[in-house]
């Protein structure tokens, strides 16, 4: 098995509902990212997932346009990218304390 096919099978148990081409998007995201080659395929699940959502699902990228600092632009949109998760079937929800931590985009 291959490391997208790993990163697939973690991500299908992270978030089961994710639409197809979303899930598509996610692995070639996950598979793209040079900050995200030595995590594990767990983690690259999770932080792959997280930053498609917050830069496709929320105001994430606007609030940066609009002068936002990005510890800031990501504290507003938890919420929004919980909402997705939620929606996705996923069971975990991202903090405070782990978005300040996440570098990934």
């Amino acid at each position: 098995m291959n490391r997208r096919d790993r990163i697939a099978e973690e991500l299908d148990q992270l978030a089961p509902a994710i639409p197809d081409t979303d899930r598509t998007l996610i692995l070639d995201h996950a598979e793209d990212s040079s900050g995200l080659r030595k995590a594990g395929p767990a983690r690259v699940a999770w932080l792959a997932l997280v930053a498609f959502v917050r830069h496709s699902y929320t105001d994430y990228d606007a609030l940066l346009s609009d002068g936002y600092d990005v510890a800031s632009a990501r504290h507003y949109c938890i919420g929004q990218i919980n909402e997705v998760l939620e929606e996705w079937e996923c069971e975990r929800r991202l903090e405070e304390q782990e978005e300040s931590a996440d570098d990934t985009a």
